[in-house]
């Protein structure tokens, strides 16, 4: 691909990615989830969950990988848990819905754990968790991925990079506290960015077939977890709750993200939201978390650093940078976008 950028912005991503999907037969309400949560990765930067997927969710939808007129079903399991039927729907409107639900589970008794049972690939989880977030509740959201990760002292693929994305509100409507992170080093999308942009990868993201060390993203054939088995067990622990735990497929026998694209991929997601107001109050933790933030503002930086952000500040320091300048996009992709060209 080209090393080529061209900057864009939200609105016209939104449609470019909106459109390409309608292009391979999918409907306009399942399209239109996707590009928002498509756009929300390519704004704050996280491209690995942006355009640079739009290729293979045409395809897939184009060869019947995902079921584009599922019976989707909410069964509520007891006061404060459910679990969300996918039927093998789209994951972004999927995962989106069973948010929505287990919001409502919150407000009415404090705790929602939904479990979202055989969906396809939901896209960047902090889209979720912010959702919740804006009204008012503190969230999490995890879900198991196809296997690419080598577990801590082995060599060959177990776990997939299986996410975590937390969510906290904040005073006065401002934009909640996010943090989304992969159980390895970089999430395999960052492989496929770097592709995009024909760039070498750190020796520290993944190995080869042979199991050593890369800086091609060509050749690499698995992820290393992060933290060693610190991440090793974090994604152990995203597996079985968002998997196991619902007789779904894990670890290794988790369905492949591109070996078939005609296939559904049954995975699995689960979403715990808190409802503040019955732990202290709203406003109470809102408070806490601007205080947080101002320490945290105010701790002096070290060697190398003008700043020290909290964790997941810095996808709203590049979203309002792209505001002002564009957001970049591999000229590549975009020629593609504004094609005609299927998939």
């Amino acid at each position: 691909m080209s090393e080529e950028l061209v900057l864009s912005n939200s609105a016209e991503l939104r449609e470019l990615f909106k459109e390409k999907l309608m292009l391979n037969g999918m409907p306009e309400v399942f399209a239109d989830r996707a590009a928002d949560v498509l756009v929300w990765a390519d704004e704050r930067g996280i491209h690995s969950h942006g355009s640079v997927r739009m290729q293979y969710y045409s395809e897939r939808c184009a060869r019947g990988g995902f079921n584009l007129e599922p019976e989707l079903k909410f069964e509520k399991t007891g006061p404060s848990t459910g679990v969300y039927h996918g039927d093998n729907g789209l994951g972004h409107y999927v995962a989106y819905e069973a948010m929505e639900e287990a919001i409502k589970l919150a407000k009415e008794s404090g705790i929602g754990a939904v479990g979202v049972s055989q969906m396809s690939h939901s896209g960047a989880i902090g889209y979720f968790v912010q959702k919740a977030a804006e009204q008012g509740m503190v969230a999490l959201s995890m879900c198991q991925s196809d296997p690419m990760v080598v577990p801590f002292g082995g060599s060959e693929p177990y776990f997939g990079t299986n996410p975590i994305a937390f969510g906290a509100p904040r005073k006065d409507g401002q934009t909640p506290i996010v943090f989304d992170m992969a159980t390895t080093v970089q999430a395999w999308g960052k492989i496929l960015d770097a592709r995009s942009k024909n760039k070498d990868i750190p020796d520290t993201w993944a190995v080869d077939k042979d199991g050593n060390p890369t800086t091609d993203p060509y050749a690499v054939n698995a992820l290393l977890p992060v933290a060693g088995p610190k991440g090793y067990g974090l994604m152990m622990m995203v597996d079985i709750l968002s998997g196991s735990l619902m007789g779904l497929n894990h670890g290794k026998h988790v369905s492949s993200m591109y070996k078939d694209l005609s296939e559904y991929r049954r995975l699995g997601q689960f979403h715990l939201v808190i409802n503040p107001d019955f732990f202290s109050t709203r406003e109470a933790l809102e408070e806490k978390m601007e205080t947080m933030i101002e320490e945290l503002h105010a701790n002096k930086p070290a060697t190398g650093f003008d700043q020290v952000y909290y964790p997941g500040e810095l996808m709203e320091v590049t979203k309002a940078e792209y505001e002002k300048s564009g957001i970049p996009i591999p000229e590549d992709i975009m020629e593609y976008l504004k094609s005609d060209t299927p998939y």
